[in-house]
């Protein structure tokens, strides 16, 4: 496909996935407050044989040229398990997506997403959503607001005009995700410390932190819940047992104990929050490059990442204890705990809840209760294919 000098590529083989990556790296390199991610984390992402998405999806990915340059990128893909979701949670039959998009200028986003819808129709495709980049677990939605100050970990970055382009092109924003910006330095409000003490009584319920020498159960507890508390949420497409395993192993290096919290109600486990030190701020410092020294930091990092801003991305409560009073002593005693050791133990001062739903009320909920404020805006938009 051409558009003047403009040319669109597929990539179909090792080398091509590695150029492709190589492009989003040039890209984030020149945006203000990027920060360089690991590019071998970068390739398994789109490696086929790594992705245990690619059990159940597929996708096309495209360069874009001019000149004998690369000028942009665009991923389309199909995730055969959001096919199978209801269509008023975001996707059901007929949805195909698009992501990992970088482009040079409104020219090389046009020609880029006319590619990958395009490639969609071919597969059957009558509607696209996008950016997601593959899966809705991994890196959703395209950042509006917020490019004034750095990304978290596993949260994306992109110039404020990449919004105009996708609009556009015919786009109409489909769902907004909000992260929200926590100050953990000091107590919560005195409504969160009673419903924590209300909670603290309840001899039912237990609270631990979880026990990283059995992490493969732990994960598989976590994400069996995570199932259950998000299936009926706009964008969620359940885990496979592969991607519970995979997910698992990624994840163990950056787990400390007392910053991941179990519920457990007679013995139950039933609702679960997880944080992660900001990996980002070593990324930074390193330039995302482990060699020569890069991963001596990273290991002294992930022992003890000191004065790291914390991220929570994944809580959950099951759907049978959902919109009941034990739902929000679950959820603020997780909360209250871990604050308590991110602020003594790790001397954090910061935290970032996220991303969420911009109507999941129950989450908007607890989110205001602490005292958070809204600091990044992402978009998911969404187009019909003629």
């Amino acid at each position: 496909m051409t558009d003047a000098q403009i040319s669109i590529e597929p990539v179909n083989d090792k080398r091509g996935r590695a150029r492709f990556v190589d492009v989003g790296r040039a890209f984030a390199a020149r945006l203000e407050h990027s920060v360089p991610q690991l590019r071998s984390e970068q390739l398994e992402l789109i490696d086929p044989g790594k992705n245990p998405f690619f059990g159940h999806g597929r996708a096309q990915f495209f360069i874009a040229q001019r000149g004998g340059k690369p000028v942009g990128r665009i991923s389309a893909h199909i995730d055969e398990l959001a096919l199978d979701m209801p269509p008023e949670q975001g996707f059901g039959p007929g949805t195909g997506m698009f992501g990992y998009f970088d482009a040079e200028d409104e020219t090389v986003a046009k020609a880029l997403l006319e590619a990958a819808e395009a490639w969609l129709q071919g597969q059957g495709m009558t509607r696209v959503v996008g950016p997601i980049s593959l899966s809705i677990w991994e890196e959703p939605g395209l950042l509006v607001r917020g490019q004034d100050h750095a990304p978290v970990i596993m949260m994306g970055h992109h110039p404020a005009e990449y919004a105009g382009w996708i609009e556009a092109a015919g786009y109409a924003r489909a769902k907004t995700l909000y992260t929200y910006d926590l100050d953990i330095s000091g107590e919560f409000p005195p409504l969160v410390q009673r419903i924590v003490k209300s909670g603290e009584r309840n001899e039912r319920i237990t609270v631990r932190p979880v026990n990283k020498k059995d992490w493969d159960n732990e994960a598989a507890i976590i994400l069996g819940i995570l199932n259950d508390a998000w299936s009926d949420n706009w964008g969620f497409v359940p885990l496979t047992e592969a991607e519970v395993e995979h997910t698992g192993v990624k994840l163990k290096p950056i787990i400390h104990e007392k910053l991941n919290m179990i519920a457990e109600v007679d013995g139950r486990p039933v609702a679960f929050m997880l944080t992660f030190p900001d990996l980002n701020d070593v990324l930074a410092r390193i330039d995302g490059k482990l060699f020569p020294l890069g991963w001596f930091h990273i290991l002294r990092w992930l022992r003890k990442p000191r004065g790291s801003d914390m991220r929570v991305p994944l809580m959950g409560v099951l759907k049978e204890f959902q919109n009941s009073r034990m739902a929000s002593q679950l959820a603020f005693m997780m909360i209250s705990y871990i604050r308590r050791h991110a602020a003594g133990e790790f001397e954090s001062r910061r935290g970032e809840i996220g991303w969420i739903l911009e109507d999941n009320q129950g989450m908007v909920a607890i989110a205001d209760t602490i005292e958070s404020t809204i600091n990044r805006e992402y978009a998911i938009y969404e187009k019909p294919l003629a």
